[in-house]
């Protein structure tokens, strides 16, 4: 495979509009789209749209006018689709964090016989960490599934390698077990097709392939059929039943209302819905095609040069790469340095993120010819290199 025959696969790509859709400096290759999305063109209008208009001068009435009071339901609709679940069951707001506890605490009030919780210890520490405030006894995945677990939370792809687990194979074979299934999808939503209709609970965050945007809100997916029996526990006043009648005690709303916890981040959310109108003329099997395609070019230019952390097998991974070496984090600078952008994840792994909707089959070429340069000619080893800065 060579540069003209990436040019052409481009030129093939019905995918290939969307590209413009995006901000994209000049002579960078923006491998980071896994941590943190590429700006959407309309965003900023949307956003100034927000600022000048809706706050700027309809004040306080902006959060009946402009719909602000209903933001966490209406962006849940509309993120829908991008998880293959139904309208009325995704709550948008808050963090990643935050949604792991509500999810995992109302998993363990619902299945009150059971104690313990089963995770992967590679998930990203949020998860686990979560899971250690809430004081729950906690297995790795390795250990199996006895009959006390009561939860399993999973990342359908893993932060470090990409490898990627069956949604429908796990979920059958926990809920089999007796335990509820929760999902972990911030690696995944906007790169793969997702049906998590079965699970009990999923949740992820918007600001990586969704592009909503740095510390856009969260969401979170509650089967409709725990809606009555499940409990929030972080009862903020937003997920009342009748929150402007300041009841002195809670009463939870009906139906997936009762998730919210408190006032939506009114600018956060216009960021969001600015990338979600991009995202709803999307064909999510064209994404996971390109996705597919895209991964499967880089390691084969790549090849033996390094060490793959990720499955070879596409089918068995998400949409980045990850590649050890003992000294991943000069490498990883030494090539930001020369316009492509991927991430180190200590101690020892080089991370490179394809979204599809902006990454192109010649961004894979050059990023990986400027890579084997990088280690070919041992630039990395200017002492510049190593001096590790805040965010890696």
């Amino acid at each position: 495979m060579n540069r003209d025959d990436c040019l052409a696969l481009d030129a093939a790509d019905p995918l290939k509009a969307f590209r413009d859709e995006f901000v994209l400096p000049e002579g960078v290759v923006y491998l980071v789209g896994n941590s943190l999305g590429a700006l959407p063109r309309r965003t900023s209008e949307r956003v100034r749209r927000a600022v000048e208009q809706e706050w700027g001068r309809e004040l306080v009435g902006g959060w009946n006018s402009a719909g602000w009071y209903a933001q966490p339901l209406t962006t849940g609709d509309r993120l829908a689709p991008l998880i293959g679940v139904g309208p009325g069951s995704v709550v948008v707001g808050n963090t990643t964090s935050i949604a792991v506890y509500q999810a995992v605490a109302a998993a363990l009030r619902l299945n009150p016989s059971r104690n313990v919780v089963v995770a992967d210890v590679t998930n990203f520490p949020t998860d686990n960490y979560v899971l250690e405030g809430l004081g729950c006894e906690i297995r790795d995945i390795s250990e199996g599934l006895h009959d006390d677990v009561a939860v399993v939370l999973l990342s359908e792809v893993n932060y470090r390698t990409g490898e990627r687990y069956d949604v429908a194979e796990m979920t059958a074979r926990v809920q089999a077990a007796g335990a509820l299934m929760v999902w972990d999808l911030c690696h995944s939503v906007g790169a793969l097709e997702i049906d998590v209709s079965a699970a009990d609970f999923a949740l992820g965050c918007t600001y990586k392939y969704l592009n909503g945007g740095p510390g856009a809100p969260a969401f979170l997916y509650v089967n409709p059929r725990h809606h009555e029996a499940a409990e929030n526990v972080l009862s903020g006043w937003y997920a009342h039943a009748e929150p402007f009648a300041f009841e002195p005690r809670f009463r939870p709303a009906d139906g997936i209302r009762r998730f919210t916890v408190s006032t939506p981040h009114v600018l956060s959310f216009a960021a969001l819905e600015a990338s979600l109108d991009v995202w709803e003329r999307v064909d999510l099997a064209q994404v996971r095609a390109k996705s597919v395609q895209l991964t499967s070019l880089f390691v084969d230019l790549v090849g033996d040069a390094l060490e793959l952390a990720s499955p070879r097998e596409p089918e068995r991974r998400g949409s980045q790469v990850s590649f050890f070496h003992r000294d991943g984090y000069p490498v990883m600078r030494a090539l930001i340095d020369r316009g492509v952008h991927g991430d180190f994840r200590a101690p020892d792994i080089l991370r490179f993120g394809f979204a599809p909707l902006y990454i192109r089959h010649v961004d894979v070429y050059d990023a990986a010819q400027t890579l084997l340069e990088v280690l070919d000619k041992e630039l990395w080893r200017d002492e510049k290199y190593a001096q590790r800065l805040a965010v890696t």
